[in-house]
């Protein structure tokens, strides 16, 4: 457990207390200002005090200028890690409450209020289901990958989606946060961690995710990229490069 000198700031009637959001971005100029924007309404709504951290990871795009247009603090990194980049931003987080969110993820309000719920009610931490945006249909095979995925990781495994992720500060620093040994299924290692420590929740409300990948790349690709985390949970973490990990390292955005 937490050593008993760490406490849970509890929420008053009107605000959440204050939670800093950690964005970490790869070129992602298309989706970064619809997420920063949503982030900004929603904390206003619900929140006594918040920041957007914006980790800019190697961008070679004007995610940096956007970030700071839409009221993001840029910490600028060349990791290309993804772990390594969330800890980059939770580092520099000022606030009790940490909120990881990906570029391309919109968060309702509905989905950050029940977070910050659980959260005031002695939760450690927790994720959300995640629904795909569908602008374009992506094909029944490709959709029965999503709803496999799904299935096993939250329904069955309960465990965080990457593109969305909370937590109280101390219980992060208190299991070390990310490892950066592993290049993907960070959340994974990020749940089990947290289920360690306390209570770990999954609140109801989806978020809603690109559905990129989807359109930009083959069915083969897909199911290659979905077998890597079954691995992991059969035989042990074997994701200690970027190799292999292309449609989740590419620069094409």
């Amino acid at each position: 457990m937490i050593p008993n000198n760490t406490h849970l700031v509890q929420a008053d009637p009107v605000r959440f207390p204050s939670v800093s959001f950690v964005v970490p971005a790869h070129n992602e100029q298309q989706y970064l200002q619809a997420t920063l924007k949503q982030l900004t309404k929603i904390a206003e709504a619900l929140l006594s005090d918040f920041e957007i951290l914006v980790v800019n990871d190697a961008s070679t795009d004007r995610t940096a200028e956007i970030a700071v247009e839409n009221g993001g603090r840029v910490i600028d990194v060349e990791l290309r890690n993804i772990g390594a980049v969330r800890n980059a931003g939770a580092k520099e987080a000022q606030f009790d409450w940490i909120v990881f969110v990906d570029a391309d993820t919109i968060v309702p309000e509905k989905t950050l209020y029940a977070s910050l719920k659980a959260l005031s009610k002695g939760a450690v931490g927790g994720g959300a289901f995640v629904s795909l945006d569908l602008l374009q249909p992506i094909g029944p095979f490709k959709m029965g990958l999503y709803y496999a995925v799904s299935l096993v990781w939250q329904t069955f495994g309960r465990w965080a989606a990457g593109c969305y992720m909370f937590c109280r500060k101390d219980a992060f620093e208190f299991f070390g946060g990310f490892d950066e040994q592993f290049f993907a299924a960070e959340e994974l290692f990020f749940s089990k961690e947290l289920k360690r420590i306390g209570k770990f929740q999954l609140v109801r409300f989806p978020v809603v995710t690109s559905s990129r990948k989807f359109h930009g790349y083959s069915a083969g690709q897909l199911l290659r990229l979905v077998c890597l985390p079954m691995t992991v949970l059969l035989k042990g973490p074997p994701l200690r490069s970027r190799y292999g990990l292309e449609l989740l390292y590419e620069d094409d955005r």
